[in-house]
């Protein structure tokens, strides 16, 4: 009995020298570290151990692990992969989970934080006076310069009736607001009818690129072909993307058959996506596109544009030209990395540079009526006249 009690001591013994010694490998006798440690392992787990006994603040081990990840993929360079720790990656799938409120815009990534891409009528972020081009540089006090846009809009969003606090930078000017979340509802596709010299045209205004957003945007379709539209402007000012399969679903209700898009990366096999042939209209159509239009938002503006020759009317959109995907880590967080390229059917790459109007047109958001739409509708009557 005694001997079996010895044995499991010693074996426990063995397991906590063998867990502290791992976690502390310079500790080691250097025959067996170098037999039993990973050279890379052994480093970090030095360097922590000098940090914790040397500097002059405590800093816990899940601290340094946490900047040690985001470390690693800042090195990357690369401007659209992340780290997440623990707590942002729950913040963000709760935030894209639909359980949350915000306060009624879009946004896309800028070097200090978020750049307001659009505001939503009738929402607490247009009450509040923040218009497209503020760029949002802190929440509730703490920096988003260089987070993802993932976890920053999900620090922005939260619990309906709570308040978050926005450090909104315009021009030269910075301010701050207490701004009130609220549930928000915004359909991925709204339209109206518009007449112009005698023409009735479609005006299609696309959100975003949620799960089912091509069936409303077909729908709208039909419903203004109905009440006679000859030919459509589709509105992406402000459209950050979305799903990979909606742009593609999306360019094919034009479109009627070819390549919309091609990815390719280091680790992914080339793929050549088509127009489904699934067409809801042939009238004409022109894009309407900003600064804010970027990613899924710019495969669909450079389908059209390149396969039925549709202008493109507005500001030279973001230029996001790659794609990511999400890898969930074993301690709760996660890699949020690029992992290939998008390419218009023409063969381009859209990363930097992004899409440039065939008509410049710059709103101004404190004038009326919409100089940038107006434009894309006289193009458009244009086309009506010369196909009718």
């Amino acid at each position: 009995m005694t001997r079996g009690i010895t044995a499991v001591v010693a074996v426990l013994a063995a397991l906590a020298l063998g867990m502290y010694l791992g976690g502390h490998p310079s500790d080691l006798p250097e025959p067996l570290r170098d037999a039993f440690v990973d050279e890379s392992t052994s480093v970090q787990a030095e360097a922590t151990d000098v940090i914790q006994d040397n500097y002059y603040r405590s800093v816990t081990d899940l601290r340094l692990r946490d900047a040690s990840l985001r470390g690693m993929v800042r090195s990357l360079n690369s401007r659209f992969s992340y780290y997440f720790t623990p707590r942002e990656n729950a913040l963000f799938r709760q935030a894209t989970s639909g359980e949350f409120s915000g306060v009624g815009m879009t946004v896309v990534e800028h070097p200090r934080g978020l750049r307001v891409a659009g505001v939503f009528d009738d929402s607490p972020a247009k009450r509040e006076g923040i218009r497209p081009g503020d760029v949002i540089t802190k929440v509730n006090g703490r920096s988003i310069a260089g987070q993802s846009t993932n976890v920053s809009t999900a620090r922005i969003k939260g619990k309906e009736g709570t308040y978050v606090r926005l450090t909104i930078r315009r021009g030269k000017r910075t301010r701050q607001l207490r701004v009130r979340r609220e549930r928000i509802r915004v359909p991925a596709s709204s339209s109206k009818l518009r007449t112009i010299g005698g023409k009735k045209l479609g005006v299609i205004q696309l959100a975003g690129f949620t799960s089912g957003a091509h069936g409303e945007l077909v729908r709208e379709i039909k419903r203004r072909e109905r009440g006679g539209a000859q030919g459509f402007v589709l509105d992406m000012r402000g459209n950050g993307g979305g799903l990979l399969d909606e742009a593609v679903l999306i360019s094919s209700a034009f479109v009627p058959n070819g390549v919309i898009v091609t990815t390719k990366g280091r680790k992914r096999s080339k793929r050549v996506l088509k127009a489904t042939g699934e067409v809801a209209t042939r009238k004409p159509v022109v894009v309407l596109v900003d600064r804010g239009t970027a990613s899924a938002s710019e495969i669909v503006t450079a389908a059209l544009h390149e396969r039925l020759g549709a202008p493109v009317v507005g500001r030279r959109t973001f230029g996001k030209g790659v794609f990511g995907q999400i890898f969930e880590l074993s301690n709760g967080g996660a890699l949020d990395l690029v992992v290939g390229n998008y390419y218009t059917p023409s063969g381009r790459n859209l990363g930097g540079k992004g899409i440039s109007p065939d008509i410049r047109a710059a709103d101004d958001p404190d004038t009326r009526p919409d100089e940038a739409l107006q434009r894309a509708l006289s193009a458009l009557a244009g086309r009506v006249e010369r196909t009718g």
